[in-house]
Protein backbone atom coordinates (compact mmCIF):
# COMPACT_ATOMS: atom_id res chain seq x y z
CA UNK A 1 0.00 0.00 0.00
CA UNK A 2 2.90 2.37 0.64
CA UNK A 3 5.90 3.41 -1.51
CA UNK A 4 8.89 1.10 -1.14
CA UNK A 5 11.29 4.01 -0.69
CA UNK A 6 9.15 5.33 2.17
CA UNK A 7 9.10 1.94 3.89
CA UNK A 8 12.86 1.52 3.48
CA UNK A 9 13.53 4.93 5.04
CA UNK A 10 11.29 4.62 8.11
CA UNK A 11 12.86 1.25 8.88
CA UNK A 12 16.15 3.15 9.31
CA UNK A 13 14.76 5.94 11.51
CA UNK A 14 15.80 5.09 15.08
CA UNK A 15 12.74 6.56 16.80
CA UNK A 16 10.17 4.84 14.56
CA UNK A 17 8.80 1.34 15.09
CA UNK A 18 8.06 0.84 11.41
CA UNK A 19 5.86 -2.27 11.53
CA UNK A 20 3.53 -0.75 14.12
CA UNK A 21 3.38 2.53 12.21
CA UNK A 22 2.52 0.83 8.92
CA UNK A 23 -0.24 -1.20 10.58
CA UNK A 24 -1.67 1.95 12.16
CA UNK A 25 -1.66 3.78 8.82
CA UNK A 26 -3.91 1.05 7.40
CA UNK A 27 -6.54 1.68 10.11
CA UNK A 28 -9.26 4.37 9.95
CA UNK A 29 -8.40 7.87 11.14
CA UNK A 30 -9.73 8.98 14.53
CA UNK A 31 -12.51 11.57 14.38
CA UNK A 32 -11.92 14.65 16.50
CA UNK A 33 -13.48 18.07 16.96
CA UNK A 34 -12.58 21.19 18.93
CA UNK A 35 -15.47 23.06 20.53
CA UNK A 36 -15.91 26.84 20.39
CA UNK A 37 -16.85 27.57 24.00
CA UNK A 38 -17.70 31.16 23.10
CA UNK A 39 -20.69 29.83 21.16
CA UNK A 40 -21.42 26.32 22.37
CA UNK A 41 -20.80 25.12 25.93
CA UNK A 42 -21.70 21.45 25.47
CA UNK A 43 -19.58 18.31 25.26
CA UNK A 44 -20.30 15.46 22.84
CA UNK A 45 -21.78 12.26 24.25
CA UNK A 46 -19.71 9.06 24.11
CA UNK A 47 -16.54 11.06 23.54
CA UNK A 48 -13.03 11.07 25.03
CA UNK A 49 -11.06 14.27 25.66
CA UNK A 50 -7.95 14.96 23.62
CA UNK A 51 -5.33 15.00 26.42
CA UNK A 52 -3.39 18.08 25.27
CA UNK A 53 -6.36 20.29 24.27
CA UNK A 54 -8.97 21.46 26.76
CA UNK A 55 -11.78 21.68 24.18
CA UNK A 56 -10.76 18.76 21.93
CA UNK A 57 -12.74 15.50 21.82
CA UNK A 58 -12.50 12.13 20.08
CA UNK A 59 -15.90 11.10 18.71
CA UNK A 60 -17.11 7.52 18.64
CA UNK A 61 -18.27 7.81 14.99
CA UNK A 62 -17.90 10.15 12.03
CA UNK A 63 -20.98 12.37 11.64
CA UNK A 64 -21.91 14.35 8.55
CA UNK A 65 -20.33 17.71 9.38
CA UNK A 66 -21.67 19.22 6.15
CA UNK A 67 -25.22 18.45 7.23
CA UNK A 68 -24.85 19.77 10.78
CA UNK A 69 -26.02 23.39 11.23
CA UNK A 70 -23.89 23.72 14.37
CA UNK A 71 -20.76 23.25 12.28
CA UNK A 72 -21.81 26.05 9.91
CA UNK A 73 -22.60 28.24 12.92
CA UNK A 74 -19.01 27.88 14.18
CA UNK A 75 -19.87 25.90 17.32
CA UNK A 76 -17.01 23.46 16.67
CA UNK A 77 -14.30 22.69 14.12
CA UNK A 78 -13.33 19.18 12.91
CA UNK A 79 -9.60 19.28 13.60
CA UNK A 80 -7.06 16.48 13.67
CA UNK A 81 -6.02 15.62 17.24
CA UNK A 82 -2.22 15.72 16.87
CA UNK A 83 -2.34 19.28 15.54
CA UNK A 84 -4.20 20.37 18.67
CA UNK A 85 -0.89 19.98 20.54
CA UNK A 86 -0.28 23.55 19.40
CA UNK A 87 -2.14 24.62 22.56
CA UNK A 88 0.26 22.80 24.87
CA UNK A 89 3.30 24.05 22.94
CA UNK A 90 2.20 27.68 23.34
CA UNK A 91 1.48 27.17 27.03
CA UNK A 92 4.90 25.65 27.74
CA UNK A 93 6.69 28.29 25.65
CA UNK A 94 5.46 30.85 28.18
CA UNK A 95 3.83 33.11 25.59
CA UNK A 96 2.15 36.15 27.15
CA UNK A 97 -1.31 36.48 25.65
CA UNK A 98 -1.80 40.11 26.64
CA UNK A 99 -2.10 42.19 23.44
CA UNK A 100 -0.20 39.50 21.56
CA UNK A 101 0.32 39.66 17.80
CA UNK A 102 0.32 36.27 16.09
CA UNK A 103 0.91 35.18 12.50
CA UNK A 104 -0.38 31.89 11.14
CA UNK A 105 1.63 31.91 7.93
CA UNK A 106 0.11 28.89 6.17
CA UNK A 107 -3.34 29.10 7.67
CA UNK A 108 -5.81 27.38 5.32
CA UNK A 109 -8.20 25.74 5.79
CA UNK A 110 -8.37 27.14 9.32
CA UNK A 111 -7.96 24.43 11.97
CA UNK A 112 -4.96 25.98 13.67
CA UNK A 113 -6.09 29.55 12.88
CA UNK A 114 -9.39 29.09 14.70
CA UNK A 115 -7.46 27.43 17.54
CA UNK A 116 -5.07 30.39 17.76
CA UNK A 117 -8.02 32.78 17.63
CA UNK A 118 -9.39 31.12 20.77
CA UNK A 119 -6.04 30.94 22.57
CA UNK A 120 -5.11 34.63 22.17
CA UNK A 121 -8.49 35.99 23.26
CA UNK A 122 -10.20 39.28 22.54
CA UNK A 123 -7.12 41.44 23.20
CA UNK A 124 -4.89 39.61 20.75
CA UNK A 125 -4.43 40.01 17.01
CA UNK A 126 -4.19 37.06 14.64
CA UNK A 127 -2.99 37.55 11.08
CA UNK A 128 -4.05 34.39 9.25
CA UNK A 129 -2.35 34.11 5.87
CA UNK A 130 -2.68 31.84 2.86
CA UNK A 131 -0.88 32.36 -0.43
CA UNK A 132 -3.40 30.54 -2.66
CA UNK A 133 -6.47 32.66 -3.40
CA UNK A 134 -9.12 29.93 -3.26
CA UNK A 135 -7.71 28.54 -0.01
CA UNK A 136 -7.51 32.04 1.48
CA UNK A 137 -11.26 32.40 0.84
CA UNK A 138 -11.90 29.16 2.75
CA UNK A 139 -9.70 30.41 5.59
CA UNK A 140 -11.68 33.66 5.78
CA UNK A 141 -14.95 31.72 5.78
CA UNK A 142 -13.92 29.47 8.67
CA UNK A 143 -12.62 32.35 10.78
CA UNK A 144 -15.82 34.30 10.12
CA UNK A 145 -17.91 31.35 11.30
CA UNK A 146 -15.68 30.95 14.37
CA UNK A 147 -16.78 34.48 15.24
CA UNK A 148 -14.14 35.73 17.66
CA UNK A 149 -13.48 38.78 15.47
CA UNK A 150 -9.76 39.02 16.32
CA UNK A 151 -8.35 37.87 12.95
CA UNK A 152 -7.15 39.66 9.84
CA UNK A 153 -6.98 37.35 6.81
CA UNK A 154 -4.30 38.00 4.20
CA UNK A 155 -3.21 36.44 0.92
CA UNK A 156 0.54 36.86 0.52
CA UNK A 157 3.74 35.04 -0.25
CA UNK A 158 5.83 34.56 2.92
CA UNK A 159 8.43 37.00 1.58
CA UNK A 160 5.97 39.90 2.06
CA UNK A 161 6.22 39.57 5.83
CA UNK A 162 9.94 40.42 5.83
CA UNK A 163 8.79 44.04 5.51
CA UNK A 164 7.23 43.86 8.98
CA UNK A 165 10.39 43.60 11.11
CA UNK A 166 9.74 42.49 14.68
CA UNK A 167 5.97 42.92 14.32
CA UNK A 168 4.87 39.52 15.67
CA UNK A 169 5.28 37.96 19.11
CA UNK A 170 4.43 34.48 17.85
CA UNK A 171 4.59 32.93 14.37
CA UNK A 172 3.22 29.55 13.39
CA UNK A 173 4.66 27.92 10.29
CA UNK A 174 2.55 24.82 9.67
CA UNK A 175 4.56 24.16 6.56
CA UNK A 176 3.41 22.51 3.33
CA UNK A 177 5.02 19.08 3.37
CA UNK A 178 5.14 15.63 1.76
CA UNK A 179 2.15 14.49 3.85
CA UNK A 180 3.40 11.15 5.10
CA UNK A 181 1.47 11.61 8.33
CA UNK A 182 -1.73 11.59 6.28
CA UNK A 183 -1.04 8.26 4.56
CA UNK A 184 -4.38 6.90 5.75
CA UNK A 185 -5.64 8.96 2.81
CA UNK A 186 -4.82 7.32 -0.54
CA UNK A 187 -4.48 10.74 -2.18
CA UNK A 188 -1.51 11.51 0.09
CA UNK A 189 0.09 8.16 -0.77
CA UNK A 190 -0.36 8.64 -4.49
CA UNK A 191 1.18 12.14 -4.41
CA UNK A 192 4.32 11.04 -2.52
CA UNK A 193 7.75 10.73 -4.10
CA UNK A 194 11.33 11.03 -2.91
CA UNK A 195 11.77 13.97 -5.27
CA UNK A 196 8.81 15.74 -3.70
CA UNK A 197 10.20 15.32 -0.18
CA UNK A 198 13.36 17.14 -1.32
CA UNK A 199 11.34 19.89 -2.98
CA UNK A 200 9.26 20.30 0.19
CA UNK A 201 12.39 20.58 2.33
CA UNK A 202 13.83 23.36 0.18
CA UNK A 203 10.52 25.21 0.11
CA UNK A 204 10.25 24.98 3.89
CA UNK A 205 13.71 26.49 4.28
CA UNK A 206 12.71 29.41 2.07
CA UNK A 207 9.48 29.95 4.00
CA UNK A 208 11.29 29.98 7.34
CA UNK A 209 13.97 32.36 6.10
CA UNK A 210 11.41 34.71 4.54
CA UNK A 211 9.23 35.06 7.62
CA UNK A 212 11.97 35.12 10.29
CA UNK A 213 12.52 38.93 10.15
CA UNK A 214 8.88 39.52 11.14
CA UNK A 215 9.42 37.87 14.54
CA UNK A 216 10.49 40.10 17.41
CA UNK A 217 13.53 39.40 19.57
CA UNK A 218 12.71 36.66 22.13
CA UNK A 219 9.62 35.85 20.08
CA UNK A 220 8.46 32.28 19.47
CA UNK A 221 8.25 30.50 16.12
CA UNK A 222 6.42 27.17 16.09
CA UNK A 223 7.29 24.94 13.17
CA UNK A 224 5.17 21.91 12.31
CA UNK A 225 4.57 19.43 9.51
CA UNK A 226 2.40 16.36 8.96
CA UNK A 227 5.28 14.18 7.77
CA UNK A 228 7.80 11.75 9.26
CA UNK A 229 10.63 12.77 6.94
CA UNK A 230 13.72 14.00 8.87
CA UNK A 231 14.72 16.18 5.92
CA UNK A 232 11.54 18.22 6.42
CA UNK A 233 11.60 18.09 10.21
CA UNK A 234 14.60 17.94 12.54
CA UNK A 235 17.19 18.42 9.78
CA UNK A 236 15.44 21.63 8.74
CA UNK A 237 15.50 22.81 12.35
CA UNK A 238 19.21 21.97 12.57
CA UNK A 239 19.86 23.84 9.31
CA UNK A 240 17.93 26.87 10.49
CA UNK A 241 19.45 27.19 13.97
CA UNK A 242 22.92 26.88 12.43
CA UNK A 243 22.26 29.97 10.28
CA UNK A 244 20.30 32.10 12.73
CA UNK A 245 20.48 33.09 16.38
CA UNK A 246 17.73 30.76 17.52
CA UNK A 247 17.30 28.01 20.06
CA UNK A 248 14.79 25.17 20.14
CA UNK A 249 12.85 24.73 23.37
CA UNK A 250 12.54 21.45 25.24
CA UNK A 251 9.02 20.61 26.39
CA UNK A 252 7.85 18.55 29.34
CA UNK A 253 5.83 15.74 27.78
CA UNK A 254 5.83 13.47 30.84
CA UNK A 255 2.03 13.69 30.93
CA UNK A 256 1.88 12.41 27.34
CA UNK A 257 3.88 9.21 27.41
CA UNK A 258 3.39 8.23 23.78
CA UNK A 259 4.69 11.42 22.17
CA UNK A 260 8.19 10.75 20.82
CA UNK A 261 11.14 12.99 21.67
CA UNK A 262 13.31 13.69 18.60
CA UNK A 263 16.70 15.18 19.47
CA UNK A 264 19.12 16.01 16.66
CA UNK A 265 22.40 17.25 18.10
CA UNK A 266 20.68 19.50 20.60
CA UNK A 267 17.74 20.42 18.37
CA UNK A 268 14.46 19.49 20.06
CA UNK A 269 11.43 18.21 18.20
CA UNK A 270 8.41 16.04 18.97
CA UNK A 271 6.90 13.32 16.83
CA UNK A 272 3.34 12.01 16.82
CA UNK A 273 3.21 8.52 15.33
CA UNK A 274 -0.04 6.62 14.63
CA UNK A 275 0.00 3.42 16.65
CA UNK A 276 1.59 5.26 19.57
CA UNK A 277 -0.79 8.20 19.70
CA UNK A 278 -4.43 8.48 18.72
CA UNK A 279 -4.11 10.86 15.80
CA UNK A 280 -2.38 11.47 12.49
CA UNK A 281 1.36 11.82 11.93
CA UNK A 282 2.74 15.16 13.09
CA UNK A 283 6.03 16.90 13.95
CA UNK A 284 6.46 20.06 15.99
CA UNK A 285 9.43 22.13 17.15
CA UNK A 286 9.52 25.44 19.03
CA UNK A 287 12.13 28.12 18.28
CA UNK A 288 13.01 31.19 20.34
CA UNK A 289 14.58 34.10 18.45
CA UNK A 290 17.80 35.45 19.99
CA UNK A 291 18.61 38.23 17.54
CA UNK A 292 17.31 41.72 16.91
CA UNK A 293 15.15 42.21 13.81
CA UNK A 294 16.88 44.21 11.11
CA UNK A 295 15.51 47.61 10.19
CA UNK A 296 13.43 47.87 7.03
CA UNK A 297 12.37 51.16 5.49
CA UNK A 298 9.06 51.24 3.70
CA UNK A 299 6.26 53.62 2.93
CA UNK A 300 2.81 52.44 3.89
CA UNK A 301 0.07 53.08 1.38
CA UNK A 302 -2.47 55.62 2.64
CA UNK A 303 -5.64 54.06 3.96
CA UNK A 304 -9.12 54.55 2.56
CA UNK A 305 -11.12 55.01 5.74
CA UNK A 306 -14.18 57.19 5.30
CA UNK A 307 -15.76 59.46 7.88
CA UNK A 308 -18.70 57.99 9.77
CA UNK A 309 -21.87 59.74 10.82
CA UNK A 310 -23.21 59.66 14.36
CA UNK A 311 -26.11 57.48 13.18
CA UNK A 312 -23.77 54.97 11.56
CA UNK A 313 -21.83 54.61 14.80
CA UNK A 314 -25.08 54.30 16.76
CA UNK A 315 -26.19 51.37 14.60
CA UNK A 316 -22.98 49.48 15.40
CA UNK A 317 -23.60 50.10 19.10
CA UNK A 318 -27.20 48.87 18.74
CA UNK A 319 -26.48 45.72 16.75
CA UNK A 320 -23.27 44.59 18.48
CA UNK A 321 -21.31 44.62 21.73
CA UNK A 322 -18.11 45.89 20.12
CA UNK A 323 -16.28 48.85 21.70
CA UNK A 324 -17.55 52.03 20.05
CA UNK A 325 -14.12 53.60 19.53
CA UNK A 326 -12.83 51.15 16.90
CA UNK A 327 -15.29 51.30 14.03
CA UNK A 328 -14.26 52.25 10.50
CA UNK A 329 -15.95 52.72 7.16
CA UNK A 330 -14.28 51.29 4.09
CA UNK A 331 -16.19 52.29 0.98
CA UNK A 332 -19.85 51.66 1.80
CA UNK A 333 -19.09 48.94 4.33
CA UNK A 334 -18.87 49.57 8.08
CA UNK A 335 -16.52 47.18 9.85
CA UNK A 336 -14.93 46.64 13.22
CA UNK A 337 -11.23 45.96 12.53
CA UNK A 338 -9.53 43.06 14.25
CA UNK A 339 -6.75 45.42 15.31
CA UNK A 340 -6.04 49.06 16.07
CA UNK A 341 -6.25 51.62 13.28
CA UNK A 342 -2.47 52.07 13.40
CA UNK A 343 -1.88 48.35 12.96
CA UNK A 344 -4.46 48.22 10.20
CA UNK A 345 -2.67 51.02 8.37
CA UNK A 346 0.66 49.25 8.80
CA UNK A 347 -0.65 45.90 7.57
CA UNK A 348 -2.64 47.33 4.68
CA UNK A 349 0.43 49.21 3.46
CA UNK A 350 2.32 45.94 2.97
CA UNK A 351 -0.10 43.03 2.72
CA UNK A 352 -3.04 42.05 0.55
CA UNK A 353 -5.85 41.97 3.08
CA UNK A 354 -8.99 40.06 2.16
CA UNK A 355 -10.68 40.36 5.56
CA UNK A 356 -9.73 43.23 7.87
CA UNK A 357 -12.24 42.54 10.61
CA UNK A 358 -15.95 41.98 11.10
CA UNK A 359 -18.35 43.56 8.63
CA UNK A 360 -21.41 44.96 10.39
CA UNK A 361 -23.48 46.45 7.58
CA UNK A 362 -23.42 48.03 4.14
CA UNK A 363 -24.83 51.51 3.52
CA UNK A 364 -27.03 51.57 0.43
CA UNK A 365 -28.80 54.88 -0.20
CA UNK A 366 -30.59 55.48 3.09
CA UNK A 367 -30.67 51.80 4.07
CA UNK A 368 -28.38 49.84 6.37
CA UNK A 369 -28.06 46.23 5.24
CA UNK A 370 -26.69 43.87 7.92
CA UNK A 371 -23.81 41.60 6.91
CA UNK A 372 -23.52 37.89 7.58
CA UNK A 373 -20.25 38.45 9.46
CA UNK A 374 -22.13 40.39 12.13
CA UNK A 375 -24.49 37.47 12.76
CA UNK A 376 -21.53 35.09 13.12
CA UNK A 377 -19.64 37.25 15.62
CA UNK A 378 -19.75 36.44 19.32
CA UNK A 379 -20.19 40.20 19.81
CA UNK A 380 -23.48 40.24 17.90
CA UNK A 381 -26.42 41.57 19.93
CA UNK A 382 -29.07 38.88 19.51
CA UNK A 383 -31.70 41.24 20.93
CA UNK A 384 -31.30 43.67 18.03
CA UNK A 385 -33.29 41.54 15.54
CA UNK A 386 -36.26 39.19 15.86
CA UNK A 387 -35.09 35.57 16.01
CA UNK A 388 -36.75 32.74 14.09
CA UNK A 389 -36.09 29.39 15.73
CA UNK A 390 -35.95 26.62 13.11
CA UNK A 391 -35.88 22.83 13.05
CA UNK A 392 -33.04 20.77 11.62
CA UNK A 393 -34.75 20.43 8.24
CA UNK A 394 -35.53 24.14 8.10
CA UNK A 395 -31.94 24.98 9.09
CA UNK A 396 -30.58 22.80 6.30
CA UNK A 397 -32.97 24.44 3.84
CA UNK A 398 -31.73 27.86 4.91
CA UNK A 399 -28.05 26.80 4.66
CA UNK A 400 -28.79 25.52 1.15
CA UNK A 401 -30.17 28.96 0.24
CA UNK A 402 -33.70 27.60 0.24
CA UNK A 403 -36.82 29.19 1.65
CA UNK A 404 -38.01 29.66 5.23
CA UNK A 405 -41.62 28.47 5.44
CA UNK A 406 -42.92 30.01 8.64
CA UNK A 407 -45.93 32.20 9.40
CA UNK A 408 -44.41 34.07 12.33
CA UNK A 409 -41.65 35.93 10.48
CA UNK A 410 -41.85 39.63 11.26
CA UNK A 411 -41.57 42.22 8.51
CA UNK A 412 -37.97 43.28 7.84
CA UNK A 413 -34.72 41.68 8.95
CA UNK A 414 -34.75 38.55 11.12
CA UNK A 415 -32.11 36.18 12.48
CA UNK A 416 -32.40 32.46 11.76
CA UNK A 417 -31.58 30.57 14.96
CA UNK A 418 -30.89 26.86 15.46
CA UNK A 419 -30.49 25.46 18.97
CA UNK A 420 -30.08 29.04 20.18
CA UNK A 421 -27.18 29.78 17.81
CA UNK A 422 -27.34 32.31 14.96
CA UNK A 423 -27.12 30.97 11.40
CA UNK A 424 -27.61 34.25 9.52
CA UNK A 425 -30.15 36.76 8.22
CA UNK A 426 -33.40 36.66 6.30
CA UNK A 427 -35.43 39.67 5.16
CA UNK A 428 -39.22 39.57 5.01
CA UNK A 429 -40.17 42.14 2.37
CA UNK A 430 -43.87 41.23 2.46
CA UNK A 431 -44.32 39.34 -0.81
CA UNK A 432 -41.48 36.96 -0.06
CA UNK A 433 -38.71 36.17 2.42
CA UNK A 434 -35.21 36.68 1.05
CA UNK A 435 -32.43 34.36 2.21
CA UNK A 436 -29.16 36.21 2.91
CA UNK A 437 -26.93 33.25 3.65
CA UNK A 438 -23.72 33.76 1.58
CA UNK A 439 -24.13 32.17 -1.83
CA UNK A 440 -20.60 30.77 -1.95
CA UNK A 441 -21.05 29.05 1.42
CA UNK A 442 -24.31 27.26 0.69
CA UNK A 443 -24.62 23.52 1.23
CA UNK A 444 -24.47 21.77 -2.12
CA UNK A 445 -24.93 18.24 -0.77
CA UNK A 446 -28.46 16.87 -0.88
CA UNK A 447 -29.98 17.45 2.54
CA UNK A 448 -31.96 14.24 2.03
CA UNK A 449 -28.74 12.40 2.88
CA UNK A 450 -28.98 13.61 6.45
CA UNK A 451 -29.16 10.81 8.99
CA UNK A 452 -29.81 12.00 12.51
CA UNK A 453 -28.34 8.79 13.89
CA UNK A 454 -24.97 9.99 12.52
CA UNK A 455 -25.26 13.49 14.01
CA UNK A 456 -23.23 14.50 17.04
CA UNK A 457 -25.13 13.93 20.27
CA UNK A 458 -24.42 16.48 22.97
CA UNK A 459 -24.55 16.65 26.74
CA UNK A 460 -27.22 19.15 27.72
Amino acid sequence: MFPEAFIARIKQQPYIESEGLLRALEAPSPVTIRINRNKWDHDPLNSVPVPWCRDGFYLDARPSFTLDPLFHAGCYYPQEASGMFLEEAIRQAGVNNSNIKVLDLCGAPGGKSTHLSTLIGSRGLLVANEVIRTRAAVLAENLTKWGLSNAVVTQNDPSAFSRLPGFFDLILVDAPCSGEGMFRDRVAVNEWSEENTCLCSERQKRILSDVWPALKEDGILIYSTCTFNPGENELNMKWFTHRHEAETLALDISAYKNITVINRQGVHGYGFFPGRIRGEGFFISILRKKERPREVNFKARPGSLNQMTRKEKAIVAEWTHFPADNVVKMGNEVIVPACSRDDLQTLSGILRIIRAGTGIYTVKADKYLPLHEAAMSVYFNKESFPAISVSLDQALSYLSRGGILQDNVQKGWNIVSYEGVSLGFINNIGKRINNYYPVNWRIRMSTQQNNQEKSIKWFT
